[in-house]
């Protein structure tokens, strides 16, 4: 009986070593950004006041495989993430020190002129209609929307093929508006695209729709589930980083540093480290638009 706890209690000693090995794996991601700038900055300037304050506000979405994810230590990992650390880095902050704010589609634009953020890096698609509320930096991706479809669902595979029928996506997202207005879909709207997963899982929807590379996460997380309805994507969807709207020197200041990670090689590391674990060709920064 003695030799059977004694056994029992190794093997849950055991167990939790494992479990703490996991934890300290996972929980993290991965750290690519350069070392932190010891950088001084003109009077007045946004640049000035963070690095003043040794601290920065940095909306992402926490439940976007790839690009911004909440790890098991709370933190937010994924592409978006490198590229905000990267910025806070130039601005002499470590990324210890910023604080990640849960951020998703339909309250990006306040934050920012609420002043909730210093910036908002989540899957952004620059467009008009935002200019009008927020500026832009970058575009630093090119994502193109697509569709996420069950496993063994094969009547879908362009985006023609959903009028008329019931396709998930989030609220007051630029894909929910274009799979309504030029493909027909019935939308059926959702807080965040994670939660159109159990609808399309149970057939409730036909489909989900956003950006490929967010789908291509919830792919590699559930291959045996789901899949993308094809490869090709029906829309261009540049990814930006939003900031308030009159702060142009800010605005240029960030563009000056995404062509610098262009250069260095911290664009490339960063997406390696992340998004690039599924999808392997790494992308080129795009034409900065220094509008």
């Amino acid at each position: 009986m003695k030799s059977l706890i004694t056994r029992r209690k190794s093997l849950l000693v055991a167990a939790s070593a494992a479990l703490a090995l996991s934890l300290s794996a996972c929980g993290g991601g991965s750290t690519t950004t350069p070392p932190v700038a010891s950088a001084s900055f003109e009077a007045g300037t946004t640049m000035e006041k963070l690095n003043k304050a040794q601290t920065i506000k940095i909306g992402t979405k926490f439940d976007q495989p790839l690009f911004g994810q909440k790890g098991l230590d709370g933190k937010p990992v994924g592409f978006d993430v490198e590229m905000g650390k990267a910025i806070a880095a130039k601005l002499g902050i470590p990324a210890d020190k910023i604080e990640w704010v849960e951020t998703v589609s339909q309250n990006r634009e306040s934050f920012i002129e609420q002043g909730r953020v210093d910036l908002v890096i989540a899957t952004y698609t620059i467009n008009d209609a935002r200019k009008e509320k927020v500026a832009f930096a970058g575009p630093y991706y090119e994502a193109g929307q697509a569709l996420l479809v069950n496993k063994d669902d094969t009547s879908i595979t362009k985006p023609e093929d959903v009028s008329g029928k019931k396709v998930c996506s989030v609220t007051g997202s630029t894909p929910a508006k274009t799979i309504a207005e030029k493909y027909g879909a019935e939308v059926v709207p959702a807080a965040t695209y994670t939660a159109c997963l159990e609808p399309l899982r149970n057939k409730q929807v036909v489909a989900v729709t956003t950006d490929n590379v967010i789908l291509a996460g919830y792919v590699d997380k559930e291959p045996d589930a789901f899949k993308l309805a094809s490869d090709e994507t029906f829309t261009k969807e540049p990814y930006g980083i939003g900031l308030k709207k009159d702060d142009t020197v800010f605005r240029n200041w960030i563009n000056d540093q995404l062509e610098g990670f262009a250069k260095d090689d911290t664009y490339k590391k960063a997406w390696e480290a992340t998004a690039g674990k599924v999808i392997k060709t790494a992308p080129e920064l795009p034409a900065i638009n220094r509008y």
